[in-house]
């Protein structure tokens, strides 16, 4: 049996509350639970289904190279094809090395940041969520961040002594932080739009001051793009808000709904890893064929039109949901939206980092999503997740879940 009946924790509903639906099939906007119940899909794979569900471009491509071998554990076309495709439009990644996740692509990451520079100390922000490595899975300490403590049971704590947790979309704070520890620090780990605490967007100059201060002291600047990656835009959004990456990290939109991820960089810092330099990271199945094929289909599909209507449908859901709180009288109602991208938050705004994000009444929203499953729309089983859209849907299929939204309002007002 597994552990929880899941294989990753916020399937189980634990933070909502009941029994997790089980699904035995999606198609464009809709999944079909075992059942055979029909739900609007706002998960999308966290992020990962930008198409839909079975895209039938992406599914073919799979069936394709599936019948040609499924791994090989040695260099295929398909992985240079598909690297150069993501080159192309992702300027810092000068070199490309695949992986099978989004954890391990942050955790490479990191390592090339350390075997660069020859320092220890890595810098992420609260809430920011980079994956499951035990480095990483830490929060600050209190004050002005100079100590952390472990999220998670299992992990030492003299394995995140090396890792500065510092507020996000607050220079300041992490201006005295580099002041203080500037010449230890080897990297800076940032979402550029942050998706692990509800969707919070960087305020104006945060991210900018991010790479200023970072390469003022020597650090490198990596760009955490597991989930905006391909999702806000053809390639990478951190460029666009200012940042100034030294690596980059991809997943999700990549792999077309395989497991996938990749991280990249300049290329006096990607060479560093084996075999051309001294940081080792390898794996078997990195770069398998289905996955590279999957992810090319995807991305030939990803065009001006795609994200226009992405962005569309983003801010419609957006007005929906606002008018449909506002008309049902819950007045501690917040949706902060990136593109595709939409934070629902039952509180007062504005939003902006995760002590904000907390303030979210949680009950409330674990009222909203029931009823809105129970009418058939499946949204993420826990308050502080991503709401998604995918390019399946229509204007129709957010219209007719307005009744859904509707009965969540009235569920989360306690009427």
């Amino acid at each position: 049996m597994l552990v929880g009946g899941v294989d990753s924790p916020v399937r189980s509903f634990r933070s909502v509350g009941g029994t997790p639906v089980f699904f035995a099939g999606g198609r464009g906007a809709y999944l079909v639970d075992v059942d055979g119940r029909r739900y609007l899909d706002l998960v999308s794979s966290w992020g990962a289904n930008i198409l839909g569900n079975a895209p039938p471009g992406v599914v073919t491509a799979v069936r394709q190279t599936a019948a040609r071998g499924l791994t090989f554990g040695a260099p295929s076309p398909l992985e240079h094809e598909l690297a150069e495709e993501i080159r192309r439009v992702v300027p810092v990644a000068a070199r490309l090395r695949f992986v099978s996740s989004g954890t391990e692509a942050v955790m490479s990451a990191v390592r090339a940041a350390r075997g660069f520079t020859g320092r220890s100390k890595v810098v992420k922000f609260d809430g920011g969520y980079h994956g499951h490595s035990d480095g990483l899975l830490a929060r600050a300490g209190s004050g002005v961040a100079t100590a952390s403590l472990p999220d998670s049971a299992g992990v030492p704590p003299g394995v995140v002594a090396d890792t500065v947790v510092s507020p996000y979309n607050d220079p300041e704070r992490l201006a005295g932080l580099f002041e203080r520890q500037g010449p230890s620090i080897a990297a800076v780990v940032v979402e550029p739009v942050a998706g692990n605490m509800g969707v919070v967007p960087p305020e104006p100059g945060f991210l900018p001051a991010v790479s200023r201060l970072a390469h003022r002291y020597g650090a490198l600047v990596i760009a955490d793009e597991v989930i905006t990656g391909f999702r806000l835009r053809r390639g990478t959004i951190h460029e666009s808000l200012g940042l100034d990456a030294d690596l980059v990290t991809l997943g999700k939109i990549i792999g077309g709904g395989m497991p996938v991820g990749a991280y990249g960089g300049r290329r006096e810092v990607m060479e560093v890893v084996a075999p051309l330099g001294p940081v080792y990271q390898a794996g078997t199945l990195s770069g398998n064929p289905v996955a590279m094929a999957a992810g090319r289909a995807m991305l030939d599909r990803l065009t001006p039109s795609t994200y226009a209507t992405l962005d569309r449908l983003g801010a419609q859901l957006r007005e929906l949901l606002l008018r449909g709180a506002d008309e049902c009288g819950v007045a501690a109602f917040t949706v902060n939206r990136v593109g595709s991208m939409l934070g629902l938050f039952f509180a007062t705004g504005p939003v902006r980092d995760r002590r904000d994000a907390e303030r979210s009444d949680r009950d409330r929203y674990a009222r909203f999503f029931h009823a809105a499953l129970d009418r058939g729309v499946y949204l993420p089983p826990s308050a502080l997740e991503t709401t998604f859209v995918s390019a399946a849907m229509r204007t129709r299929d957010l219209t007719e879940a307005d009744v859904a939204f509707r009965a969540g309002f009235r569920a989360a007002r306690g009427a």
